[in-house]
């Protein structure tokens, strides 16, 4: 071979190396998936009938969401507090074999006010649409956890549910749905399967039920007609159930496609739900009642007893009714993923739970008020549940309102006395099934326990050995073999724990006979709060067609023997609860101030009957009127003077308690427990007797004995405190002043004594139980002494040697009540009190100086007397001074 050939020949070799190379270095385009279905025949196919035709039926469908443009269109009400809500819908064809799909389209995006000082962020997201398939077995606002599938997401959700499931998806037993993010929701599994999708675009959900194809029983998602996941398997609590298409948004409108005609075609040709036929599908009509009226059913029962597990009962038997109450309200709210920062479990009462959510419009009961404004507008059964509202007249014509006209049939249904056997294994049921829940909970708990205890044992074993291996292995000449016998040691302790590691076995449960044996099982949580139950119970009442109602349904006792049983219940309600809204009244206002006014006489006399000073003047001028008389000749017509011993005299046959006959008052040895005791006679006897005057009730003429403090506090303004009366208990304090009140058998306060006894009557009360009282501390009985607890005024000024006598020691230390407060429990009583001590003592202090002082000491009397910060001192040294200025002049 020449040069030239051999040259040609390196360059053809090296030009087609270079080809071949740029052929490797190519990528070749990656051959398109095989789509995984196949076309479906059109053969024979005439689809479903207009009057067939997938619909949203409202019994199927949330109050809040609307169904525009002949069933096309859904959107959502988003006032007060509905945007927070899900709105949910399902369709009216449940699929059974076969492979169909349905579109979806969102067209708008809301975006409702928020008031302004919400407490907690709005739930996210904030716009969000779930589609899908969901059993016919589920509630219709979708939260049963086995009964749908779909597509659910932070915009959107596609799927499919059976007729059993909620309406709003994703009810994680109950159905399987894709969301925008491109998650799927499938029982309680959640996965990323395909991309995004939002706004604008078209997404379809197909359904495989068809046995003889390889993708039987699975749900596929489209995106503008591209396949955007594979096909995903149906929960095996699905399969073999009808499913109906379900949607469920919030703050979004959308379109709805069920056919004949496709919103964008897909890879292969699939029929639509319209398309359907028969044989593959369940039709749902609508559930018209017999009547041509729908119903409303207002359900009244006693607080406590079957309320709402009656209402589960029956709706769980009659599933096309919808529950009104705020019970709903909150049950609605969890299944839309509101966060409530107390739990779900948290309740204050049944009936008007607080929402405690942080959003206005739930919290102010907004949302419950749309629901009922809403509801009368739709085609629907329904029951109102309010406990409180359904047994006061005024409450049940006011509900009744909203359903005027010829709409519906109101029912009221009477639910009292002892319960029916169906009811009764019912409940039996529930508390059997609640108690195997805890049964499992404390397994799970103990099993847990004992996993933490078993791996505290390991961790010490692992240290103790290590430990000794360490120890071992300083030791001269054994490290090696210590060590190795340590862990041969650990080794053989953690077989052994593994071989003792047992499943901690569920305890069986069963029903006690008192638990069979109940009418209706006991609540944890009361059906009203205390408040509401005094304020409302007196009102309760049993319907009549009087107030509007078509039909009155007594379920289990008669009419005649369920109004007994109310009346009961109210009559013993009366013994029990306070009457919350009770006001004192003028009759009260006038005895209370005619009592407080002869008090201060009585007090004010017994101090100018221990004042030496006041005893000298008083005795002077009876001389002097005396001398008077004798001058002008009456002396010998005026009886002799008696001499009487006043512990003597019976108190009872005494007139005048200011004087029992020499000048001295029936009260004069009072001290300060004495005082207090009159004032508690007193202040019982007219409590006792406003309560049945101001309530005005036959039936309740007297309270329970544990109201005391509570209306005490309302007639006096004043906290009432038994162990500062020296007990412990109520008991002994009403054993002290026992001739004035007593506590009956039925556990109530009673009057002693009528409501026209005179006053004075108590200072005699007081008097004889002093007298009583004393003997027997004469005779040792140490048990008669009292030791009660004494408020602690301001210290009165001291008292000069310069005629003035210093008060006793009752005046010193006097509170002005006998309700026992604390020493620093000062009410506008206290220092009503207070200050007419001051003025007492004050007033015989200046009295004294103008008789005897010099204007120096009276002076000096009064810049003391100013170190007392009370108003009344101020006022009585004012008055000091005049009438010293003038004793000078």
């Amino acid at each position: 071979m020449s040069a030239e050939e051999a040259a040609a020949a390196g360059a053809k070799d090296t030009k087609d190396e270079g080809k071949a190379a740029a052929e490797i270095e190519t990528p070749k385009e990656p051959e398109k998936p095989k789509e995984l279905e196949e076309d479906a025949p059109d053969a024979g196919r005439k689809g479903l009938a207009k009057a067939d035709a997938a619909a949203f039926l409202p019994e199927d469908s949330s109050l809040n969401a609307l169904v525009t443009a002949d069933g096309r269109m859904l959107t959502s009400l988003c006032d007060r507090g509905m945007q927070y809500l899900v709105a949910g819908a399902r369709a009216s064809v449940g699929l059974k074999s076969g492979r169909y799909m349905f579109e979806v389209k969102i067209i708008e995006y809301k975006n409702p006010a928020e008031p302004a000082g919400a407490k907690a962020p709005s739930p996210k997201p904030r716009n969000l649409l779930r589609v899908g398939f969901a059993s016919n077995e589920a509630s219709v606002i979708l939260p049963d956890l086995a009964e749908s599938v779909c597509f659910a997401a932070e915009l959107a959700a596609v799927g499919f549910a059976s007729n059993e499931a909620s309406v709003i998806l994703p009810d994680l037993a109950e159905s399987v749905c894709f969301d925008s993010e491109g998650n799927l929701y499938s029982g309680k599994e959640r996965k990323k399967v395909a991309q995004k999708f939002g706004h604008g675009q078209v997404a379809a959900v197909v359904l495989n039920l068809d046995a003889a194809s390889p993708n039987a029983n699975t749900i596929s998602l489209f995106v503008n007609g591209s396949r955007v996941c594979e096909p995903q398997p149906l929960p095996p609590s699905l399969v073999g159930k009808p499913l109906y298409p379900a949607v469920a948004y919030r703050n979004i409108s959308l379109q709805v496609n069920f056919g004949p005609c496709v919103l964008r075609p897909l890879p292969f040709k699939c029929h639509t739900v319209n398309n359907a036929v028969l044989n593959d599908c369940h039709v749902k009509k609508p559930a018209l009642p017999e009547s041509g009226k729908y119903e409303v059913v207002f359900p009244i029962g006693v607080p406590d007893e079957a309320t709402f597990d009656w209402l589960d009962q029956f709706l769980g038997s009659n599933k096309n009714y919808v529950e009104l109450s705020d019970r709903a309200v909150l049950d609605w709210a969890s299944k839309s993923g509101i966060q409530r920062p107390k739990g779900y479990s948290w309740r204050t009462n049944n009936d008007k739970p607080d929402m405690g959510f942080g959003l206005q419009h739930l919290d102010d009961c907004s949302v419950t008020e749309v629901m009922a404004e809403a509801a009368p507008a739709t085609e629907r059964n329904f029951v109102v549940m309010a406990v409180k509202g359904n047994l006061v007249a005024e409450d049940r014509k006011a509900a009744l309102a909203r359903f005027a006209g010829n709409g519906f049939t109101k029912v009221a249904k009477v639910i009292m006395g002892e319960s029916t056997a169906e009811y009764k294994a019912w409940i039996q049921e529930q508390m059997l099934a609640s108690k195997q829940l805890r049964a499992e909970a404390e397994a799970r708990k103990k099993k847990a326990e004992l996993a933490r205890k078993k791996l505290e044992e390991e961790r010490k074993k692992k240290a103790e050995a290590a430990k000794k291996a360490r120890e071992a292995k300083e030791k001269k000449g054994k490290g090696d073999d210590a060590e190795a016998k340590a862990e041969d040691e650990m080794e053989a302790e953690a077989a052994a724990d593994e071989e003792e590691d047992e499943e901690v076995a569920v305890q069986p449960v069963s029903l006690t006979e008192a638990e069979k044996a109940l009418s209706f099982r006991k609540k944890d949580v009361p059906d009203l709060s205390t408040k509401e139950m005094s304020l409302s119970f007196a009102k309760f009442s049993l319907p009549s067609t009087e107030e509007g109602f078509d039909r009155i349904d007594f379920e289990w006792l008669p009419e005649d023997k369920s109004k007994e049983y109310l009346r009961e219940f109210v009559t013993a309600k009366k013994l029990t609860e306070r009457v919350e809204d009770l006001q004192p009244s003028e009759w009260f206002a006038t005895r209370w101030a005619e009592w407080k006014k002869l008090l201060t006489s009585w007090k004010k006399k017994q101090q100018e009957f221990k004042d030496p000073a006041a005893k000298k003047r008083a005795a002077a001028a009876k001389e002097k009127k005396d001398g008077e008389e004798a001058a002008e000749g009456n002396a010998e017509d005026k009886p002799a003077k008696m001499d009487i011993n006043a512990e003597d005299l019976d108190v009872f046959s005494v007139e005048d308690v200011m004087d029992i006959g020499t000048g001295e008052p029936l009260f004069a040895k009072y001290a300060y427990e004495d005082w207090a005791l009159l004032t508690l006679r007193f202040e019982l006897h007219l409590l006792i007797h406003a309560f049945r005057h101001d309530l005005g009730d036959p039936e309740r003429a007297a309270f329970h004995e544990s109201h005391l403090s509570f209306y005490y506090n309302k007639y006096y303004k004043m906290p009432f405190k038994v162990k500062n009366f020296g007990v412990e208990k109520l008991e002994d304090l009403i054993d002290m002043v026992k001739d004035t009140a007593e506590i009956s058998g039925k556990n109530c306060l009673e009057a002693q004594l009528s409501d026209d006894t005179p006053m004075d009557n108590f200072v005699k009360l007081t008097e004889d139980h002093r007298r009583d009282r004393m003997r027997r501390l004469d005779a040792g009985d140490e048990t008669a002494a009292l030791k009660f607890t004494r408020p602690a005024p301001s210290a009165p000024a001291p008292q000069r040697s310069g005629g003035g006598q210093q008060s006793s020691s009752w005046q010193n230390n006097r509170g002005g009540s006998s309700s026992g407060r604390d020493n620093n429990d000062h009410t506008p009583r206290d220092e009503e009190d207070l200050m007419e001590g001051h003025t007492e003592a004050h007033m015989a202090a200046g009295l004294e100086r103008q008789h005897h002082g010099p204007l120096m000491e009276v002076v000096t009397e009064v810049m003391q007397a100013r170190a007392d910060t009370t108003a009344a001192a101020e006022v009585i040294m004012e008055q000091g001074i005049a009438a010293m200025v003038g004793t000078v002049d």
